[in-house]
């Protein structure tokens, strides 16, 4: 595997601290929640890994549909990342709900189950946390 590129970020104080990223472009605190019992007013690690996800998942998709001859240049996903309990700990899990206009629903699904098998993010969380992908 050859590295392209690698993103630094330095974080402090946890989910109520403080991200930097080494070239300055992000520098902003994170906040708890108030659904989880913090003060809020702040994004927060679920927030940015939904942030960082979309936009990979577009680029791959593009890259399915232009194999396909399909545009999606009106497409996009909504990505939701939940924080959930499971037991004594706690786990992530994610809804993609893609929207391609133009094409019908089953299209769609098709087209979004295989960006989702080459999405180095969906990659990355395969077999790790509960994920549903659907065409709407």
């Amino acid at each position: 595997m050859e590295k392209l590129y690698t993103a630094e970020v330095t974080a402090t104080g946890g989910r109520d601290g403080h991200v930097k990223s080494s070239d300055g472009i992000l520098d902003f605190d994170v906040r708890k929640p108030k659904e989880m019992g913090g003060q809020g007013g702040a994004t927060n690690p679920e927030e940015l890994f939904a942030a960082a996800w979309g936009p990979c998942y577009l680029g791959a998709l593009g890259s399915i549909a232009a194999r396909e001859g399909v545009d999606i240049s009106e497409a996009n996903v909504k990505v939701l990342v939940s924080f959930n309990q499971d037991g004594n700990s706690f786990a992530l899990s994610a809804d993609l709900d893609v929207h391609i206009p133009g094409i019908s629903i089953e299209e769609s699904q098709s087209l979004a189950e295989k960006a989702n098998k080459v999405c180095p993010y969906s990659k990355a969380t395969k077999g790790n946390i509960d994920v549903r992908v659907t065409a709407v």
